[in-house]
């Protein structure tokens, strides 16, 4: 009975629909990093100002209600890149914005970035441990 009254599953569209929108914000990421080159920055210079750059086109697409759009279309495709990241941040933090975009959003996102970032660093060092003693034995 379940199984009639569930919805089908679009599976080519979903997965058709996260590529291009995936693609779509990795070519605009591609294109800061190659305006970056044009002017001449180093590598580190141009990988992290269009992080940057990525991150704040994210917060700014949610801030103005567009993101949820785009992720609503494009699924994993719109939640993998770092702008995926940025909304995940900012989304939540709206919710608050009655409160004032300082006391409220502002506050908020401090709020529930910490636990992100504190989770992500420790990740990121238990790899880097791994890493370390993986090559320090072989």
């Amino acid at each position: 009975m379940i199984e009639e009254k569930a919805p089908g599953s679009h599976i080519l569209r979903d997965v058709f629909a996260a590529f291009v929108t995936g693609g779509a914000i990795c070519s605009v990421g591609q294109i800061i990093m190659l305006i970056f080159e044009q002017f001449g920055a180093d590598k580190e210079t141009t990988a992290a100002a269009t992080s940057i750059i990525m991150v704040f086109l994210g917060a700014f697409l949610t801030g103005i209600n567009i993101y949820d759009d785009i992720a609503k279309f494009g699924g994993a495709g719109a939640s993998v890149p770092i702008t995926g990241f940025s909304n995940s941040i900012v989304s939540p933090a709206m919710e608050f914005k009655k409160e004032g975009y300082v006391m409220g959003v502002g506050a908020k996102m401090f709020l529930i970035a910490g636990p992100v970032l504190v989770y992500g660093i420790f990740a990121s060092v238990i790899a880097g441990l791994v890493y370390f003693i993986w090559k320090q034995v072989m």
